[in-house]
């Protein structure tokens, strides 16, 4: 055992016991209601943007394959779900002519419609494209549901619907998208929302 083990111990220790308070201080029923509004957005046939940078971007990603292949194979009802950073020559082709801030705002004027949902993404609050896709979106007649911190950022305040983890540590904040996108999902892919006869 090298002699910095200990203090390697006492990190894991740490960085677990801070997960674990902010896992718990995760607020379910703005959850709950962020779960009615996938359910009422794939009844009606409208669709779902998610977007995110970096690890944002992935958790999005998680999230639409979650709706798209687990909470819809085999089902009468299924979400039409798109990640907006899927296209790697559409959001290059937007960064490098227009600005990296347009990357998510100019598809979904192109793709969305009023009624349907983007889920926004964002640790810091404060991303310029995440906030522009947010605009657009409520433009367009969208409802806007945000992933981010409940300290910081105009994120929190412009998402019609935010999901606050209370922290300003990136790699929680990351940690705890995850599991609100898995309790966004889940009860769908376990048919908790719909029953098991659908």
């Amino acid at each position: 055992m090298t002699s910095d083990a200990p203090s390697v111990q006492a990190f894991v220790d740490r960085y677990l016991g801070d997960l674990r308070r902010t896992a718990r201080a995760l607020d379910p029923e703005p959850i709950a209601r962020a779960v009615e509004w996938l359910r009422e957005v794939r009844d009606a046939g409208g669709t779902i943007f998610a977007a995110g940078n970096g690890g944002s971007a992935t958790v999005a990603s998680n999230l639409v394959v979650d709706l798209v292949k687990c909470g819809s194979f085999g089902r009468s009802r299924r979400f039409r779900a798109i990640h907006l950073a899927d296209s790697v020559s559409t959001l290059t082709a937007f960064a490098n002519d227009e600005g990296y801030a347009t990357v998510f705002a100019e598809p979904l004027r192109n793709f969305a419609r009023p009624g349907d949902l983007l889920i926004a993404i964002s640790g810091s609050g404060e991303s310029p494209n995440i906030l522009a896709a947010v605009e657009a979106a409520q433009d367009l007649g969208c409802r806007t549901l945000g992933l981010t911190s409940g300290r910081q950022g105009r994120l929190r305040q412009t998402a019609d619907l935010p999901l606050l983890v209370d922290s300003t540590h990136m790699g929680q904040l990351e940690d705890c998208f995850f599991v609100l996108s898995h309790a966004l999902t889940y009860p769908f892919i376990e048919a908790v929302v719909d029953g098991a006869a659908d």
